[in-house]
Order: structure tokens, then sequence, then C-alpha cells
């Protein structure tokens, strides 16, 4: 039996070779239990920044990180289990009325979602601003939960594929973050270790997403679709617009607050749009009927109000206070509300999303490290976006804060973010591309 070495796996990578399951599990594996250094894999990582993988070399890499960790059982739930994921961006609150309205339409969802960290706001954070509400329950209770109500939304474990954790903060450190094969196994091997038989991927681009060019968010969603259909699970890819933040809120309860308004028929278009296209697909992957048939359904469910209902069960179910969601005038308001207005007339042509969304976090609704605490009561709520005509001393966005010296940062950042102009900008779709199914 040839002895594998990890020297000889950077040199192969390094000349553009293909890295066999047993090279990758190697590296994989050893630099998890610490035999290989952190100087050596960071080569690797760079050797594959540069040369990039093929299609069978990611799904090698998502499974050898997906099987370092628990890989979660949901065989005790009936049916097919579909999850989704989003790449982030600013007021992204989708799971937040997706996984309610997939339930509602008779298909169970066992979600582990994650905290913000930077501008992008975390499902777990918004979550926890619904006071009570627990999203580090038991795997049991769980798997319970899920059976019983049809949902569960909870927090993502230690033990979930450990090897990405560990890699991908040597990438935050060696310039090897921006590699799509990289990205695409870092996605789709906690998706995998998370147990779904089916994944939804909502991959964003524009300004406000981590993917700012469209082509490199196809790219990026073409090679997750592709790992998927290697590893055995149906996997659809929705690009999305995030040149715009998605509906008006952005911050933690201010999302929950939007959410709850969505899965009553009321809100934002471009959100609820999004929601629908994202739910249709995942009751499309679990055999629920066409797209067109389960777009019909999702629209059913928030008419018939079992959407919002299984919202309020989910909250009432993990310890949550479903009165905030029934009447969300009782949410906690943040001290200062402030009007932010227009200093000149025009179309606003232009948002800068991410820094839209550094604003929000300056205001106290993220984190820019794990040990920093969320103020759940601030955020932003839009007035107008790209496309509206505004006169001067116009409403732009009500700042909320309980910090006047944040309100004066958070001011300057996002007046910075809005460019106008005489002529109305091109409408700009918020689902750009679907990819796979």
């Amino acid at each position: 039996m040839s002895l594998i070495r990890i020297y000889d796996i950077i040199s192969k990578k390094r000349e553009g070779g293909a890295l066999t399951k047993e090279e990758i599990e190697f590296a994989v594996q050893g630099y998890t239990s610490g035999r290989i250094p952190d100087f050596q894999m960071a080569a690797l990582l760079m050797a594959i920044c540069i040369k990039g993988m093929t299609d069978e070399e990611t799904a090698n890499l998502t499974m050898s990180m997906a099987n370092s960790g628990d890989i979660i059982d949901l065989s005790q739930i009936s049916g097919i289990k579909v999850d989704k994921h989003s790449t982030g961006g600013v007021g992204d609150k989708t799971t937040l009325i997706v996984t309610p309205i997939v339930a509602s339409c008779g298909v169970n969802v066992a979600k582990l979602s994650g905290r913000a960290l930077g501008h992008t706001g975390g499902t777990i954070d918004k979550l926890e601003s619904i006071t009570g509400y627990r999203t580090d329950i038991p795997q049991a209770e769980f798997l319970r939960l899920v059976q019983d109500i049809g949902v569960s939304v909870i927090g993502q474990s230690a033990s979930i594929a450990p090897a990405d954790k560990k890699i991908y903060s040597l990438r935050d450190q060696t310039a090897t973050v921006e590699s799509i094969p990289l990205i695409a196994s870092s996605i789709m091997s906690k998706k995998i270790a998370s147990g779904a038989d089916a994944i939804v991927l909502d991959v964003k681009t524009g300004s406000g997403a981590f993917m700012k060019e469209i082509d490199d968010a196809i790219m990026l969603a073409k090679k997750m679709v592709a790992i998927g259909d290697n590893v055995g699970r149906k996997t659809v890819a929705l690009v999305t617009d995030m040149n715009i933040p998605l509906g008006n809120a952005i911050g933690t309860s201010l999302e929950v607050i939007e959410s709850a308004e969505i899965l009553q028929g009321r809100g934002d278009d471009r959100l609820r749009e999004l929601c629908t296209a994202i739910s249709s697909n995942m009751l499309h992957l679990a055999g629920k009927g066409s797209i067109v048939e389960c777009e019909r359904m999702v629209e059913d469910s928030i008419n018939n109000g079992s959407a919002f209902e299984k919202l309020c069960r989910m909250a009432h179910a993990q310890g949550g206070d479903d009165g905030l969601i029934r009447n969300t005038d009782k949410f906690p308001k943040a001290q200062i509300i402030y009007p932010l207005k227009a200093h000149k007339s025009g179309y606003i042509t232009d948002m800068d999303t991410q820094r839209i969304g550094i604003s929000a976090l300056l205001l106290g609704a993220g984190r820019q490290s794990m040990e920093e605490q969320i103020d759940f009561s601030a955020g932003i709520m839009l007035s107008c976006r790209t496309g509206d005509y505004v006169e001067c001393g116009d409403v732009l966005a009500t700042l909320h804060t309980n910090s006047e010296d944040r309100l004066k940062k958070a001011k300057e950042v996002y007046l910075g973010a809005i460019e106008f102009s005489d002529e109305k900008p091109i409408e700009r779709d918020i689902i750009l591309k679907r990819i796979g199914g």
C-alpha cells in the first residue's frame, strides 16, 4: 500500500492535478486531528484557490468535512426532509417565513441555523429576540418537535462539520476565502451533515452579498448543485438579487415583525416573491407537485392563515412568547427612533446594500465578533429604495437604536450608501436564475 504524505498532496495540487478521495480524506482528517500543521494546510488551500477543483474533488472534500463530526439522522421523521440555505445578505429573514409555509403544506422541516457575524443577519439571533425562544434544545426534542409540529429551527452545534470550522478559520487568515470550491464545500458540508434529503439554495449576488458579480454567483450555484448531485441530494439553486435590502426591515426583532406581516398576507412584494419561490421549490423537491402547483399551495397557506399559525406554534413549542408574534406591537422598542431624511430630490438610482447593512450593525443590530451582544430592538426600517422618487426632506429610512453615539455614525454611513439621479433606473428582478432540479 502506497504511503500518503501531505507534502505530495500539496505538490500534486500545486501542479494542477486532481486529488483522489483518499488524499482529500487524509488531508481533512489529518488537519482536524492536529497531525497536519497550519502551514501545510494553508499551502494546500492556496494551491486549491489557484488551481481549482473538479466537481468530484469538491464533492469528496464536502463529504470529508461533513463526516468529520455528527451526521443528524432524520429517518424517524416521516417523508422527504427539505432544507434551505442562503449565502447571506441584508434584511434576509426568509427562513422565518419559508419554514412555516413549507411545514403548513405538509413537508417537515428540521432546520439548523447560525448567528450573525458582520453585517449579515443570523436567523438564530432573530428567533432569540422572541422572549423565551430556545435555540439550543437537545437533538431528541428537536426531532420530536419536527415530527409533532412539522418544523423546528435551532442553532447549529459545534459537532456539525468541525473540520469546516477549523479550515474556514485558516482560510480567513490566509486569503483563501474567495475560492469557489472551498465556499461550496463549506456550505454543503453543513447542509449534508444536517441530514436533509433535498436542499434549496438561495445564492445572493450584488452589493450586499458575498458574491458581488452575477457570474461568480452562478458559478458558485452550479458548483453546489453539482455537489448535491454527486452525493445523492436533490439540489436546486436560485440566484437572487442583493443590490437592494430584502424587505423593509433590517434588525432582529424588526425582521421577526416583518416576517409575521408577510405570513399574514401583507408586506413587501419582493420579499414575498422570493419566499414564494424558495417555498415552492422546496415543496417541489419533496414531491408535492409542479412548481406552479406548489406556488398555489404557498399562496393558500398564507391566505388561510395556516403558515402564520405554524410560526406561532413553533415559537410556543420552543419556549417563545407567541403573543409577541400575534401582536408585534408588544416587542420592546428602541429608545431612539430617528427619521433619516433626504438631503436632495431625485430618483434613488443605487443603494450600496453592504454599507446599509453596516449602518444597521453600527446601530447595534449586528456583531463584529461572536462575543458581542446584539441589541434586539436596533435596526432600520426602509421607507424608500432604488427606483423611488424622493423630495428633499422625505424620510429615507427610520433608524432604531439605544445610543446617540451609534446613531451619529450610522446616519453618515446610510446617507453615503444612497445615490440620486434625475432619471429613473431600470427595475431589477429579485430572482435572476434557477439552476438544477
